[in-house]
């Protein structure tokens, strides 16, 4: 006897909802990447770290610029410190579609920026105001130019309906505040690694003249590893054995010329290259992460984030649990050897089974871009199939 048609309407949506509770997190660059006459403005959003912000949030505008109305904004010399305020309220912190903005309210919204979410935006100046105008034009104007709405709107880019929105204007907002000329942020690495339980690290980077590559990285983007103070000090007899230039790489190897913030270590699994990679000398590791723990993996040892000891973009300082060391210096560790057949007696694995196996070429490649093993396309077969089964067996069950 053929079940209730309400229970075969229950099931089938209860498939429909799981198919579709999926968020696919955005990528700002990825996606102007596909339009080459935005390349300087995806460049700049880049070199800002706007774009790592950007791609962190869930609902947001972006009030995008092409080359040539980049090109007047250049033209600026502004610092890099001051462009990314700039280029930071042209980003809403809201979602505003085409259909939206021919939809506003008494035809005008004043709306937040990421410029005005900073704190650094005094009073009114990190807002935009959004008019709907006759004919159809809206236009655009940053709430401290006077009322001016000196921007309007070309075209939509990429719409993701209350996740991304990124529409062409015609050119650059005009913000006497956001143009400010904005200091660098003092980030001295070697007193922050010293004031927070990293001082024995801090100490060889000085001493080894290793610091200064670190603090020319830190503007662009700086990710350091920091063992403990207990972890270099019972280090410290093998370091002696390294001549000069090996202690130098082997502290470069600690830090990675980007930001990566946990979030992104554990979204990107594969090898990184470090400060130390030059050429044949690969210096990398890589980054794997089990659930909330994240671990570094070199070809002779795995160490574990133990701690976050600053996170302040374009800086972020790691602790961990063991110095990383590079295979270029250090033997590698011999692969862990398969499990003994039932009634063999067991062999212990020794002192490095602690040591991660070699990758193959293909799997090494797959992690380093990225790819997600169970990527939507399974996930498209696999949905299909069990809404089959699952109609079939309220049909005829």
């Amino acid at each position: 006897m053929p079940r209730p048609l309400p229970l075969l309407t229950l099931a089938i949506s209860l498939v429909l909802l799981a198919s579709t509770t999926t968020v696919n997190a955005h990528n700002i660059t990825r996606i102007l990447a596909k339009h080459p006459q935005f390349s300087t403005f995806n460049h700049y959003l880049t070199v800002t770290h706007l774009a790592a912000e950007i791609n962190r949030r869930q609902t947001i505008t972006v009030l995008a610029l092409d080359n040539a109305a980049m090109s007047s904004l250049i033209s600026k010399q502004l610092s890099v410190y001051t462009l990314r305020n700039v280029l930071s309220l042209h980003v809403l912190v809201d979602y505003f579609g085409t259909r939206k903005l021919h939809q506003i309210t008494n035809g005008t919204e004043l709306t937040a920026t990421m410029f005005q979410a900073t704190g650094s935006a005094p009073g009114a100046s990190g807002y935009v105001n959004i008019t709907d105008l006759n004919g159809g034009k809206v236009a655009f104007g940053a709430e401290d130019n006077d009322g001016k709405l000196n921007a309007v709107y070309v075209k939509s880019l990429e719409e993701i309906p209350y996740n991304i929105s990124i529409l062409q204007i015609s050119q650059p907002l005009n913000s006497a505040e956001a143009e400010a000329p904005t200091a660098a942020p003092t980030l001295n690495v070697t007193a922050i690694l010293s004031n927070q339980g990293c001082k024995a690290f801090s100490d060889l980077l000085i001493a080894s003249g290793a610091h200064t590559t670190f603090e020319e990285n830190v503007d662009g983007g700086l990710t350091v590893f920091c063992p403990t103070d207990p972890v270099i000090n019972g280090f410290m007899p093998k370091y002696k054995n390294l001549t000069a230039p090996q202690k130098v790489s082997l502290l470069l190897y600690h830090g990675i010329p980007i930001y990566q913030s946990l979030q992104m270590l554990k979204t990107s699994n594969g090898i990184m290259n470090t400060l130390a990679t030059n050429g044949a000398n690969k210096y990398d590791f890589t980054v794997q992460n089990d659930g909330e723990v994240v671990t570094l993996e070199t070809k002779v040892t795995t160490a574990t984030i133990t701690g976050t000891v600053k996170d302040e973009e374009p800086l972020v300082v790691y602790k961990i649990n063991k110095v990383l060391l590079p295979r270029e210096l250090f033997k590698a560790a011999p692969e862990k050897k398969a499990p003994a057949p039932k009634g063999e007696k067991d062999v212990a694995d020794g002192p490095n089974a602690d040591a991660p196996s070699d990758e193959s070429d293909d799997q090494t490649a797959d992690n380093d871009n990225g790819v997600n093993k169970m990527g939507g396309g399974r996930l498209a077969v696999v949905a299909p199939s069990f809404f089959f089964g699952v109609v079939m067996f309220f049909l005829f069950d």
